[in-house]
C-alpha cells in the first residue's frame, strides 16, 4: 500500500510541475507579446502601414530642381557615353582608354536611375531640346571632328572636349546639391561632383604630357 501511495504522490507531483511550467510559459508568451519582444511574430498591420507610408512619403519628396537635374543630366550623360564609345579603335593613350571605361561604368547606371525617378515622379524624360544649349555639351561639329581623328590627335581632342563636358555636369550637379530636395537625386549629384571633378584634374594632367 505504501508503494501505491508513494507512486500516486509522485504522479501528482509531476502533474503539478507540468501544470506550473505550462502556466509560466503562457505568462512569458503574454509578456513578450505585450512588450513587443516576440521575435517570431509577424509585424503588426500598424507597423507595416507606417513603413509603407514612410516609403511613399520619401518617393514623393522631390521638387522642380530634382526634375530639371534628371531631365538635363540624362542627355548630358548620353553624350559622354557617345564620346567614350568613339575611343574604341581611335584612342592610343592607355590612361585615356582606362578613363573611358570608368566613364561608361559610372554614367550608364546613373542614366537608368534618373529615368526611373522621372517615371516615379510622373514627369517626362525629355525637356524638348535634346540637351542642346546645356553647359558643356559638345557641338555636332566637334563630335564629327572627334570621330574623324585617331591616335594622339584623338586623345588630345577627347581630353579637351571631356574636360568642358565634365565641367558642365559639375555645374548642374552643384545646382542640384543647393536647390534639390530628393535624397537619391542629391546623392547622385554628390557622386557627379566628386568623380567628375577628379576626372577633370586627371584629364588636365594627361593634356600636359600629350
Amino acid at each position: 500500500m505504501r508503494a501505491f501511495h508513494n507512486s500516486a504522490a509522485r504522479k501528482l507531483a509531476v502533474a503539478g510541475a507540468v501544470a506550473t511550467a505550462g502556466l509560466l510559459l503562457s505568462a512569458c508568451g503574454s509578456d513578450d507579446s505585450a512588450n513587443g519582444t516576440d521575435h517570431g511574430a509577424k509585424p503588426s498591420a500598424t507597423a507595416t502601414a507606417t513603413a509603407s507610408a514612410s516609403a511613399s512619403a520619401s518617393a514623393g519628396a522631390f521638387n522642380d530642381a530634382d526634375v530639371t537635374f534628371a531631365q538635363m543630366m540624362i542627355p548630358h550623360h548620353e553624350q559622354a557615353l557617345q564620346m567614350a564609345r568613339l575611343a574604341d579603335g581611335r584612342a592610343e593613350d592607355p590612361e585615356i582608354k582606362k578613363l573611358v571605361g570608368e566613364i561608361e561604368k559610372a554614367q550608364d547606371p546613373e542614366i537608368q536611375k534618373m529615368r526611373s525617378w522621372l517615371k516615379t515622379w510622373g514627369k517626362p524624360e525629355s525637356m524638348g531640346h535634346g540637351g542642346h544649349g546645356m553647359a558643356g555639351m559638345v557641338s555636332d561639329t566637334d563630335m564629327t571632328d572627334l570621330a574623324a581623328s585617331k591616335g594622339r590627335t584623338f586623345d588630345r581632342k577627347f581630353a579637351e572636349l571631356m574636360i568642358a563636358h565634365h565641367e558642365g555636369a559639375v555645374e548642374m550637379a552643384r545646382t542640384e546639391q543647393k536647390d534639390g530636395k530628393d535624397a537619391a537625386a542629391k546623392k547622385v549629384a554628390d557622386d557627379v561632383v566628386r568623380t567628375q571633378a577628379a576626372e577633370i584634374a586627371q584629364l588636365k594632367k594627361i593634356l600636359e604630357r600629350l
